[in-house]
């Protein structure tokens, strides 16, 4: 595990508990890309700064009480894969949870991909 990388991925975590969308995009390069996972089966795909941070804002507009819960991590040669549960309050105050991974690629020690697959 490069300890750098492992780092920035924390840092990620980190921020995006805090809903610190300024600094999820701190760690990411301009060009990033984020593929979420709605909808199925292929989820949206976001492109540059400005639609991922746009994404970002609205998502925890719509889910405020979004937490990400990092189960295992494995980070080596630019990439990085890590185990997750993803916990929310929907509107009617009931608790959900769902489980899945997502595959990142690191560029000049930032985030140049994000790209999300869930369970179920």
């Amino acid at each position: 595990m490069t300890s750098q990388e492992a780092r920035l991925l924390d840092k990620f975590n980190s921020a995006f508990n805090r809903h610190d969308t300024s600094g999820m995009m701190a760690l990411m390069t301009d060009d990033c890309v984020f593929e979420n996972t709605f909808p199925p089966p292929d989820g949206t795909r976001y492109e540059g700064q400005v639609a991922v941070q746009q994404f970002w804002k609205a998502f925890f507009q719509s889910s405020p009480q979004a937490n990400i819960e990092i189960e295992d991590m494995f980070v080596g040669d630019g990439w990085a894969v890590q185990r997750w549960i993803y916990h929310w309050v929907d509107a009617q105050g009931i608790a959900g949870h769902v489980r899945g991974v997502d595959v990142f690629r690191f560029l000049e020690g930032r985030i140049a991909e994000k790209l999300s697959y869930v369970k179920g």
